[in-house]
């Protein structure tokens, strides 16, 4: 899929999810592709959620399109409209985690890694859990 969306944010759900309004007044829930924020109620939550919040919320963002989720959810690479990459801002941040489940971009990689060095974010925590152990915690 190479389909591109425009449109407005209207809601953040949390680090790594949002609503895009489209010209058509369409409103789709966009993932983030490559990155797994911490999820609600996992430390650092809230500091990833306030932070995409405030580079996206309430602005046109442009999303490049790779496919859907078993959620339905659209999953993208998130632009603004400086042409700033939102999965990557949220990696060089350190709210992220490479999801290299699937993604198996090396710059994205080297960028968490380069936030864990310089312990940006949630690398400040000595042992942070990454979401995809939190959410299998809680099965």
């Amino acid at each position: 899929m190479s389909a591109q969306l425009r449109g407005t944010v209207i809601a953040i759900a949390d680090g790594d999810t949002f609503t895009l309004l489209t010209a058509q007044n369409q409103q789709v829930k966009i993932r983030l592709h490559g990155i797994d924020c911490p999820e609600k109620k996992q430390p650092y939550s809230n500091n990833a959620k306030a932070y995409i919040s405030s580079l996206v919320f309430g602005k046109q963002v442009f999303v490049q399109v790779k496919n859907k989720d078993r959620y339905g959810r659209t999953i993208g690479v998130v632009l603004l409209e400086d042409k700033r990459n939102v999965n990557e801002l949220l990696l060089q941040a350190g709210w992220a985690w490479h999801f290299k489940k699937y993604d198996q971009d090396a710059r994205w990689a080297a960028m968490e890694q380069q936030a864990r060095r310089n312990r940006k974010g949630l690398w400040a925590d000595p042992n942070p859990i990454a979401p995809w152990d939190w959410r299998a915690r809680k099965k």
